[in-house]
């Protein structure tokens, strides 16, 4: 379509001017927001009362962790997952996976998936969509479910204690900064060495060099990842015990074996690219080289819950990803769109399909967390969901989360279910996935 360009003329200002300072309402927001911020005036506290924190379905789960200054909530709510299944074996009450162990090796891995990346599409111009979608990328610390699974079956997993947290791994904008500002100067000369006909063996020997560099930068910010450990713990009944000469890897085949390989992530995307009922994955989007890529079922948002809820009423939590940027109250720790009028505090139209938020970036995948419980209404339906974050203990109901049925249809896009519930499906996972491009929004990362 051939559009003639329009400025806005004088007349138009005049009028605009006009019709502003002859709306009241549009003259008193000016004097509230010159002092409050816009989602303090827009919070409904009569549609908040509905937000109770209490849930006929409530899975004891243990307390809230802290991701502190970084964007690993997907690893956090995996290792609070995994905890729950290792406190119950050991018989205590407080445990924590190391996050940080978990961190140091996805960073070192997806190191290296950076530089095949870049090798791969050496070929292609710089500005060609792809290749700088993947050096703009670079490596950070978000991540999805597939990604996690990737690294603790390479690497195993290990107690907190065994690799703590530092600094750096609990503050990592410094230490991303400075890494892919070495990666990008590493794609460089790599393209450049693929431009001038270099043969494999120099290219990998100059992979293998900053490969090596980056090792050595991680693990003085995180610390060197054991090989092997003891752990030592005191159970409920205080009993002290010690297991020793563990490894990362014998230590997850003892305590969790291969009980996640029956899980797989659904999504809903109500788009038109995606048609509800197939496998979908997307390209460059990894984090270990050679490892299976990240795999998502579509489905409607009623078959979405509908195995959910199994899996939370038989007594399991489930781990998910949603946009946690959209209409959240820290004070009262709840996700709900009801308790916001931004369309009548701004007078601006706020309605939106979940289809147009994906299709034109109003909304993505952004956060995970854990689904611990579930309040069903007398309808028989769902009207809010129990939330354990990532965020700490402070605050109200310790760190733990409510978000409103309505919130959840608009702005839940991932979960992770035990194939069991998708019985229906099974003859699908067998099929070859539709692939994605690299910068489609159920690409993003939770962070």
């Amino acid at each position: 379509m051939e559009h003639k360009a329009t400025p806005v003329t004088p007349e138009q200002l005049k009028k605009f001017r006009a019709a502003y300072e002859a709306d009241p309402v549009r003259r008193a927001m000016t004097h509230a927001f010159s002092m409050t911020g816009m989602n303090s005036l827009a919070f409904d506290p009569e549609a908040s009362r509905k937000m109770l924190f209490r849930f006929s379905t409530d899975i004891k789960t243990m307390p809230a962790t802290n991701q502190k200054s970084s964007g690993r909530c997907w690893l956090f709510a995996a290792t609070n997952l995994l905890r729950e299944i290792v406190a119950k074996q050991l018989n205590i009450d407080s445990f924590e996976l190391s996050q940080s162990y978990l961190a140091f090796w996805d960073k070192f891995e997806r190191v290296n998936y950076f530089f095949d990346t870049v090798i791969e599409t050496a070929d292609r111009p710089a500005d060609e969509r792809t290749v700088a979608y993947i050096v703009s990328t670079g490596v950070g610390d978000g991540g999805q479910w597939d990604m996690f699974m990737n690294i603790v079956r390479k690497y195993g997993i290990v107690p907190k204690d065994v690799m703590p947290e530092t600094q750096q791994s609990s503050s990592t904008a410094n230490l991303n900064g400075v890494l892919n500002r070495f990666l990008r100067r590493g794609a460089a000369i790599l393209r450049r060495l693929v431009a001038s006909g270099a043969a494999e063996d120099e290219i990998d020997e100059c992979k293998n060099e900053m490969l090596e560099k980056a090792y050595k930068f991680l693990a003085s910010c995180y610390g060197s990842a054991p090989e092997k450990f003891d752990f030592e713990y005191v159970d409920k009944d205080k009993k002290y015990h010690i297991l020793t000469d563990l490894t990362p890897g014998s230590f997850y085949e003892q305590f969790i074996g291969d009980r996640l390989e029956e899980y797989v992530s659904i999504i809903n995307a109500p788009t038109a690219d995606k048609p509800f009922g197939k496998l979908y994955t997307v390209e460059y989007l990894g984090n270990v080289s050679g490892a299976p890529g990240v795999l998502y079922l579509n489905l409607e948002m009623s078959e979405f819950k509908k195995a959910i809820l199994a899996q939370l009423n038989d007594g399991e939590p489930v781990w998910f990803g949603c946009d946690c940027g959209k209409f959240g109250e820290s004070t009262r720790k709840i996700w709900d769109d009801n308790s916001f009028d931004f369309g009548l505090m701004t007078g601006l139209d706020q309605d939106i399909s979940k289809e147009d938020m994906l299709d034109y970036h109003v909304s993505k995948m952004n956060h995970a967390m854990v689904l611990t419980g579930v309040n069903i209404g007398k309808d028989g339906k769902p009207d809010r969901w129990k939330i354990e974050n990532s965020w700490g203990s402070d605050g109200a109901n310790g760190g733990y989360h409510t978000a409103s049925d309505s919130w959840f249809d608009k702005f839940m896009y991932q979960a992770v279910v035990n194939k069991k519930y998708l019985a229906e499906y099974a003859e699908i996972f067998g099929t070859r996935p539709t692939l994605l491009n690299a910068w489609d929004p159920m690409g993003s990362l939770a962070d």
